[in-house]
C-alpha cells in the first residue's frame, strides 16, 4: 500500500519505518529540511534502539523515502498519517496547530480519495476538527464533493522499545465509521496480526480517549507507588517487598509499580495535564489525576530532600556525581526529566555537579545550559572522583552492577543516593556504603 506520514519525529518516523518494513511504500514528510537531509543521509534525529538500521534498510530497498515536498507527499499515499507533535499549550491543553496545519495541507493538495489517520496523541473531538479543516480547504478550492475519511489511530509506543511495540502491538485501536477506510486500515495492519487479532474498532472519540486513558492509568500507578514509598519510609516498611506482594495479585500485576524519582518524558506529563484540561472544559474535575500530577511533581524533589537531610540546606563546597539524565533508559529524551529538577535544586543550593549519561549528554547539554557548577564527564567512574556522594537518577543497565570497590575508592565518602532502587541495601551496607534509596530501609 502507499502511505504518507506527516512528521518525522518520534511517532512519525517509527510508524513510517515499521510500515515500510512490512512491504508498504512510505513517504515521510517534514517541513524541517535539516531533518530530512539527515534521514536521507542514513542518520536519524532521535535515539531509539533498532530504529536506525531499519530506516537504512527500507530506504535502500526503495520502500521508505523522505521529502519536504507537500504536494508530492499528499499525492503519494491513499493513507495519510498525521504524526506531528502536540505540545502542551499555556493552559495545559494539547496544542493542535501542527495537526490542523497538516490537515489543511492535505485538503489543499489532495485530488482523490484519502484516509486521513490521526496518529498523534490528540484530545477527544480532534477527528471532527481535522474533518472540518479538510472540508474547508476543499471548499476553498471549489472541490467540496471530493471524498475523504478521518480515522483515529492512536499510538502506544514506549520510548526505548518503540520498534518492538510497533512491530508486535498488543492492541491496535482504530476509530472510524467509513467502511472503505476500515477495510484499508484492516489491510494495512493485517501483517501485524498474523497470530492474533488485535484490531479494536470503535468510534473516533472513544479511540481518542482510549490513548489518554491508558497513559493516565500508567501515570497513576507510578504516583501511587511513589506515595506508598514515602509512607513505607515513615512506618519502617520495605516498598520492594510491598511491590512484590501486591504485584503477585493478577488483578494488579507488576508493570509500572516501581517507585523512583517521578515520571517524565514527552507523554505522561502532557497527557495527564491535557486530560485534566479536557475534563475541566467539560465540567468534570478529574481529581484523581490532579493528585497524580501533584504527587509526581513532589516526587521529583525526593532525592534533593534526602541530600538536604544528610548535608543541610547549604551545599556550597559539596560535589555530587550524577548517573543518568534522560527521563528513562534507552532514550535521549530530557523532556520533563526528573534530573532537570534535581540539577536545578542542587545547583541552587550551591553544589557542584558532575554528570554522566550513556546517551543523553548532547540533549542534556542543551536543556541544562547555563547551570552553574555543572560539568559533563565522559565516563561514569570519572563523575565519582572526589565527589561527596553518588546520586543515581536513571537506571541505565551499565549502572546495575558497577565495581563497588572502585566506587568506594573514588568517592570522598562511600555514600549513595539511589533514586531507582538499583542496589540491595544489605549488599551496599556490607561493603561499607551509606545507602539512601526510595521507600526501603537504608
Amino acid at each position: 500500500m502507499k502511505v504518507t506520514v506527516i512528521g518525522t519525529g518520534y511517532v512519525g518516523l517509527v510508524t513510517g519505518t515499521c510500515l515500510a518494513e512490512m512491504g508498504n511504500h512510505v513517504v515521510c514528510l517534514d517541513v524541517d529540511r535539516k531533518k530530512i537531509e539527515l534521514l536521507e543521509a542514513g542518520g536519524i534525529p532521535i535515539h531509539e534502539p533498532g530504529l536506525e538500521p531499519l530506516v537504512r534498510r527500507n530506504a535502500a530497498a526503495g520502500r521508505l523515502a523522505f521529502t519536504t515536498d507537500v504536494a508530492a507527499a499528499v499525492a503519494h499515499g491513499t493513507l495519510q498519517f498525521i504524526g506531528v507533535g502536540t505540545p502542551p499549550g499555556e493552559d495545559g491543553s494539547a496544542d493542535l496547530q501542527y495537526v490542523l496545519a497538516a490537515a489543511g495541507s492535505i485538503g489543499r493538495h489532495m485530488t482523490d480519495y484519502k484516509v486521513v489517520v490521526d496518529k498523534s496523541t490528540v484530545p477527544v473531538g480532534t477527528a471532527d476538527k481535522v474533518r472540518t479543516t479538510i472540508a474547508e480547504a476543499l471548499a476553498a478550492r471549489g472541490m467540496p464533493e471530493l471524498p475523504f475519511a478521518v480515522v483515529a489511530n492512536p499510538e502506544f509506543l514506549k520510548e526505548g522499545a518503540a520498534v518492538e511495540d510497533c512491530m508486535k502491538p498488543d492492541r491496535i485501536i482504530v476509530g472510524a465509521d467509513d467502511e472503505r477506510a476500515i477495510l484499508l486500515m484492516r489491510a494495512l495492519y493485517a501483517p501485524f496480526m498474523r497470530n492474533n487479532e488485535r484490531l479494536q474498532l470503535m468510534d473516533t472519540r472513544s479511540a481518542e480517549l482510549t490513548k489518554y486513558a491508558a497513559n493516565a492509568m500508567l501515570a497513576t500507578r507510578i504516583s501511587f507507588m511513589n506515595e506508598l514509598a514515602r509512607l513505607a519510609e515513615r512506618v519502617g516498611a520495605d516498598i520492594e517487598l510491598v511491590r512484590r506482594g501486591i504485584g503477585s495479585d493478577p488483578r494488579i500485576g507488576t508493570h509500572f509499580l516501581y517507585p523512583g524519582t517521578g515520571y517524565g518524558g514527552s507523554c505522561f506529563p502532557k497527557d495527564v495535564q491535557a486530560l485534566i484540561r479536557t475534563g475541566s472544559e467539560n465540567g468534570i474535575a478529574l481529581e484523581v489525576l490532579q493528585a497524580v500530577q501533584a504527587a509526581n511533581e513532589r516526587q521529583k524533589h525526593v532525592l534533593v530532600d534526602k541530600i538536604v537531610a544528610r548535608f543541610g540546606e547549604d551545599l556550597t563546597g559539596r560535589t555530587f556525581a550524577l548517573w543518568g539524565l534522560a527521563f528513562k533508559p534507552n532514550t535521549d529524551d530530557m523532556r520533563e526529566a526528573p534530573s532537570r529538577v534535581i540539577v536545578a535544586e542542587l545547583a541552587r543550593r550551591g553544589a557542584a555537579l558532575r554528570a554522566y549519561d550513556p546517551v543523553a549528554m548532547p540533549e542534556a547539554k542543551k536543556v541544562l545550559q547555563g547551570t552553574p557548577r555543572l560539568t559533563f564527564v565522559a565516563e561514569a567512574q570519572q563523575a565519582l572522583e572526589g565527589a561527596d556522594a553518588l546520586v543515581l537518577v536513571t537506571e541505565w543497565r551499565e549502572f546495575r552492577n558497577p565495581d563497588f570497590e572502585a566506587m568506594k575508592a573514588a568517592l570522598k565518602q562511600p555514600l549513595v543516593f539511589d533514586g531507582r532502587n538499583q542496589y540491595e541495601p544489605a549488599l551496599l551496607q556490607s561493603l561499607g556504603f551509606e545507602y539512601r534509596c526510595i521507600g526501603r530501609p537504608g
